[in-house]
């Protein structure tokens, strides 16, 4: 996803409606949040479709797709190639997103990043727990 200000507004527009549509698919979905939940560590293709119940012959496409758009990346480890999440995709779209919020008032939308803080900041052994996080 490109950055503000790297490129026209219709490439970023372009790149945003590229990964939104990526994560329209469920399996896609699926398989981009546990990246993010695994994160940093990079996980083969295999263990993604043993971890989701996914098919293995299909599972490509969808990392291709995600790849395409921006939101995982791969690296190959021998025979294997290690996907992860690429935050910086994520986070150029999620700027791309919310850059304008509100009319220029960010603080509208202050709720929704406290939220997202107040996830971050409850948890236990480095992974969020039900039991130690009442945050809706």
């Amino acid at each position: 996803m490109p950055t503000p200000g790297s490129s026209s507004e219709s490439d970023r527009e372009s790149a945003a409606l590229e990964a939104l549509s990526a994560l329209g698919q469920s399996t896609r979905l699926r398989i981009f949040r546990h990246l993010v939940t695994m994160a940093p560590e990079p996980i083969a293709a295999g263990a993604i479709a043993d971890a989701l119940g996914c098919l293995q012959n299909t599972l490509s496409t969808h990392l291709a797709i995600l790849a395409r758009a921006g939101l995982i990346t791969g690296v190959r480890d021998g025979r294997l190639i290690l996907y992860r999440a690429d935050f910086d995709g994520m986070r150029g779209l999620l700027n791309y997103l919310l850059e304008d919020c509100c009319r220029g008032r960010p603080e509208v939308c202050a709720p929704v990043l406290q939220t997202l803080s107040d996830r971050c900041a409850c948890e236990t052994d480095g992974a969020p727990t039900k039991e130690t996080c009442d945050v809706a």
